[in-house]
This record gives C-alpha cells, structure tokens and sequence, in this order.
C-alpha cells in the first residue's frame, strides 16, 4: 500500500451543529530545499539548491514524515543539489536509520561528483548506494522506462 497524503480535518460551517468534518488531501510540501511526489509507488524527496545546516532544519520535518510511515519507500534525489555538506549526510544518514526502523526502502539518485566523493569517503556509498536516475533508483531500466 503506497503512504497515502496528509490529511487534514476542519470543521463545516455549512453542515448541522455538533461538527461535520470535511476531510482535505493537503498538496505535497514544496519549499525552497525540498520537493516531495509520488513516483510508481515511492515517496520521492528532490532535495535542492544548497543543503547545508539551514536547509536540514527546513528538510528535518518533511524527512522524518515520510521516513515514519509504515514499511516506507523512498527515494531521496540530489540532481538538483548544488551544495552538500556534513548536515546533507547527516539527513541522509537519519533516513536509512529511520526507513530500516520501519521496514522500509530508501534509495538514492546523486549524479553530483562532489557529492559522490563525500559519499565515498563517507563510506555512506556502501550503505545506500547511489543510481544515476530515478528509473535506475526505482529498480527500472532506461529501456523498459520508454526513454530510448
């Protein structure tokens, strides 16, 4: 079962006393560091611009949302990061940690060399290898995903 959006409940002004609550699918969060969609099944997280120690405190929430569903799956996508430091890793670390938790998978998309090499110095490369695209992360080839 794919994590469904948030939802929210408001009282209806329109229907009798006592509360009639009007149920609304709220759109996926879009702010300055982060992008969430739906993709075959995933949760995908596009990290963007610079991620830095600010940009983790605006991430940290959105993160830890749909990192705590039940049995989650994931894909966080850095093609559109320009800049990744310690607190990018430490993101990325508290995602693995989190979605193992829950049963889950998370996968990644990083094409970014800096990025890479952190990840490979890191050692974090092992533990959540990094895919060139999101077909590749998603388990699809570049054929079968009609891109020839």
């Amino acid at each position: 079962m794919s994590p469904q959006p948030p939802v929210t409940c408001t009282p209806s002004l329109e229907g009798p006393v006592g509360g009639d609550v009007v149920v609304q699918q709220q759109p996926a969060p879009r702010t300055r560091h982060l992008h969430i969609h739906q993709d075959r099944g995933h949760t995908v997280l596009e990290f963007r611009g610079e991620i830095d120690i600010s940009a983790a405190l605006e991430i940290v929430p959105y993160l830890d949302r749909e990192t705590g569903r039940d049995h989650p799956r994931v894909v966080i996508d850095l093609r559109q990061v320009e800049f990744f430091d310690c607190s990018g890793l430490r993101l990325l670390y508290r995602a693995r940690s989190r979605v193992l938790d829950h049963d889950g998978q998370l996968r990644l998309v990083c094409v970014h060399p800096l990025t890479l090499r952190i990840m490979k110095v890191t050692g974090l490369h092992r533990l959540l290898p990094p895919h060139a695209t999101l077909d590749a992360a998603l388990g699809q080839s570049e054929a079968t995903s009609g891109s020839l």
